[in-house]
């Protein structure tokens, strides 16, 4: 799709360049700039606009007359923010492909179900449909070299276009042709993922409905320094100073990737929790296929008994309490039926804001099912948990208030006191003995740690026979 029908497309709260935004018209500012075809002067118009839950931006569209050359590009008006950001949306139906999207020029693409990354470039304003197109048409550009110069190359792309193009068919040959029936004789979309990764957070894609579109999905990160020196930014190490008097080994012992398996490391250090106890940290990274895993074990030893943790959650701090999530612990928010049986997720030791994202990208990933199959007779339940999916996602913009119980047996779970060592009146907490069977399955009813005495005397008793029976002999 041509950028002029893109921006034929956009609603009205996005116009393009030149048109009216509500009331009265937008001042469009016009200069007259060198065509980088031709060397003619052409004209750059730039208009600042907001867009809806995003921030302010400039968009640059350049236009010459003598040789029709046209340019859009979009920049950010503000600062550079403190946090990078990653934006996910799930496109499951040729409605995704016009929600409309601000690419920076930090900003990398990528769509993991095709293994394909776009790297940052320009800034963009456009549609995912308009990546797609623009990503189609770069391919394609030198496949007939591509063709000679490297055979299996040229495969491979074009493999990749093909399946592109079940998403977005090719209409450049005949642009009055109209893209709906086309699609509908394509049959259902394909599904896939589409990531906006932005260490400048400048970045944003369209959200239907508000925060709470189940498809859509931000989340922030801190700049590393390398990210910092790209973006012309002087790296804070003011934390590393902090923590540079209070040293803590960290331990490395080789392993192999569970995916691929290639050599790698696993680190791990100890971490002592105030107002609770010491644990252990284990952290993977495979530098070939570029899995990633995290774990968190208890440092200490066994409680006598189990431990109920249940917070009342009402406004947003509440999200911001650290939370250690043991393997052996279960979750519960009964106000939108969310239940996590012990080993899910397994060990997390992180914010309830991070957990609960967490719980949201695992149940958001699965119920996008591939295949026939899976279509068939799926939509009832697709409408089901994209409803829960919803009330979830509201529970984490603290929208309603909700409750979490976290029941760990072995008592190794913690939740962050916001008045420690003083009592919390949001935060309940409860020790419980374990049952037989709670027992059994943890491999506690065989753990023998008290009275070798008698196993001692008994082999001292066998000893003692021995020497009779040989006197006797």
């Amino acid at each position: 799709m041509s950028s002029e029908q893109q921006q034929q497309q956009q609603p009205n709260e996005w116009k393009p360049i030149g048109e009216t935004v509500g009331a009265g018209d937008v001042p469009v500012e016009i200069i007259e700039s060198l065509c980088i075809e031709c060397h003619e002067q052409g004209e750059t118009r730039m208009l600042l606009t907001v867009i809806p839950y995003f921030r302010e931006v400039i968009v640059v569209s350049f236009h010459c007359d003598h040789c029709g050359y046209k340019n859009n590009d979009i920049q950010a008006a503000g600062e550079i923010q403190s946090l990078g950001s990653v934006y996910t949306v799930k496109c499951n139906s040729y409605d995704d492909l016009d929600r409309q999207l601000v690419k920076s020029e930090h900003c990398l693409i990528s769509i993991p179900e095709y293994q394909l990354q776009i790297p940052a470039g320009r800034g963009q304003f456009t549609t995912v449909e308009g990546v797609l197109s623009d990503t189609i048409r770069d391919l394609e550009h030198d496949q007939p070299l591509r063709r000679i110069q490297h055979p299996e190359l040229h495969e491979k792309i074009a493999g990749l276009v093909e399946k592109l193009r079940l998403i977005v068919p090719d209409l450049d040959k005949d642009d009055t042709l109209d893209v709906k029936p086309v699609r509908e004789a394509q049959g259902p979309m394909p599904h896939f993922t589409l990531k906006l990764d932005d260490p400048s957070g400048n970045s944003f894609i369209e959200t239907r409905g508000g925060l709470n579109d189940p498809k859509w999905r931000k989340q922030e990160y801190g700049r590393s320094k390398e990210q910092d020196n790209a973006l012309g930014l002087a790296h804070d190490e003011s934390q590393s100073k902090e923590t540079s008097h209070y040293p803590e080994e960290v331990l490395s012992f080789p392993g192999v990737c569970s995916l691929c398996g290639s050599e790698l490391e696993t680190l791990m250090k100890t971490v002592n929790i105030p107002h609770f106890k010491d644990i252990i940290l284990m952290s993977t990274n495979c530098h070939d296929c570029g899995y990633r895993d995290t774990e968190v074990k208890s440092g200490g030893a066994i409680a006598d008994k189990g431990r109920r943790i249940t917070l009342k959650v009402e406004e947003s701090d509440d999200l911001s309490r650290d939370i250690l999530k043991s393997e052996t612990a279960g979750l519960v928010i009964p106000e939108i039926d969310l239940e996590l049986n012990p080993g899910t997720l397994g060990g997390r030791f992180t914010t309830l804001e991070g957990l609960l994202n967490q719980v949201y990208e695992e149940l958001d990933a699965s119920s996008f099912a591939k295949g026939d199959a899976a279509a068939a007779g799926a939509g009832t339940r697709q409408s089901g948990m994209d409803s829960f999916l919803t009330n979830l996602k509201k529970a984490i913009n603290v929208e309603m208030p909700f409750t979490v119980i976290l029941d760990d047996p072995m008592a190794n779970s913690f939740v962050q006191s916001l008045y420690a060592p003083d009592p919390d009146p949001q935060l309940h907490e409860e020790s419980y003995e374990r049952s037989f069977e709670q027992n059994e399955e943890l491999g506690l009813n065989d753990i023998k740690t008290e009275n070798y005495a008698p196993q001692e005397e008994e082999e001292g008793t066998t000893e003692e026979g021995s020497k009779v029976e040989e006197t006797t002999a």
